[in-house]
């Protein structure tokens, strides 16, 4: 078992009401449960966020807490609904509305990693998808609230930023003959999660930087965003894509040499998002 449910930095002081999370970066690979997969420890990792957490672990010296997933997106994954589980996988689940992300084989125990590689020879008894939703799922779930309820209280608005990373492919579909391809997408389900004047602010932060920023294609957020996305209640959730390639070599799972010069880069951009919440008016007046 993975030894914890997450991991929280705080600030020194809570100055921001931004809430920085990476639900998928989780690299705690026990034996107990390799031994049960048919993937070898590399290929296990292929739908794991990786290092995403070292690009974003800055946040709190910019006054916001940072929560990460203790445990693999391959052992469980954060960005799902605890009800979203795989008949294909689970002992006893049947079989209801067709979910797409569940009938792909990526529900909250999930079935498959990148490129529909399984990862179970055969089935999971409900007993251990319920372990793990009880041990790894609630708890990370419920920090998560705990922090934005915190902001709330304190600011009067919550803004959780949901950190995530994308295959270098995956916005081939997207991109416009002679046009940039977009390094950074931004999801916020169609403006369903967040209000238009925060999206504003946070894609303004990596455009600044000189970054390419695209909105909801081919990512609009998941199940994170559509739980925590309550603008009405001034909380917003945005959930933030970054293009592998920049930082990292996909193919080996590895920082590659632009690894350090690319999270200064974010540094800064963590620093103008985390002053958001810096202001003694609410942002919703401006």
């Amino acid at each position: 078992m993975p030894k914890v449910a997450y991991h929280l930095y705080h600030p020194d002081a809570l100055t921001s009401r931004v809430v920085f999370a990476s639900p998928h970066s989780g690299r705690d690979y026990p034996w107990s449960f390799l031994r049960h997969t048919l993937l070898d420890e590399h290929a296990i990792r292929s739908s794991e966020d990786a290092y995403v957490d070292r690009l974003f672990e800055c946040a709190p010296q910019f006054g916001a807490p940072f929560l990460k997933a203790g445990a693999p997106r391959a052992f469980i994954d954060l960005n799902r609904s605890a009800d979203e589980l795989d008949p294909a996988l689970i002992e006893g689940v049947r079989r209801t509305g067709h979910n797409p992300r569940v009938a792909s084989g990526l529900g909250v125990v999930p079935r498959v990693v990148a490129n529909g590689r399984a990862i179970y020879r055969g089935k999971l008894p409900m007993a251990e998808a319920d372990r793990r939703i009880a041990v790894y799922w609630r708890p990370y779930h419920a920090q998560l609230q705990k922090l934005l309820d915190r902001a709330h209280a304190q600011f009067g608005e919550a803004v959780l930023i949901d950190c995530h990373s994308m295959p270098h492919e995956a916005v081939d579909g997207i991109v416009r003959a002679g046009a940039r391809r977009p390094d950074i997408v931004i999801g916020d389900r169609f403006g369903a999660s967040a209000a238009p004047w925060v999206v504003d602010r946070i894609e303004a932060a990596f455009a600044d930087a000189g970054l390419v920023v695209t909105r909801n294609a081919p990512f609009a957020g998941a199940y994170i965003t559509q739980a925590y996305g309550r603008p009405l209640r001034n909380q917003h959730a945005i959930q933030i894509e970054i293009d592998r390639a920049i930082y990292m070599n996909e193919a080996e799972i590895r920082p590659n040499e632009d690894f350090h010069a690319f999270r200064r880069l974010l540094r800064g951009i963590i620093a103008d998002i985390a002053a958001i919440g810096h202001r003694d008016q609410k942002l919703a007046a401006e």
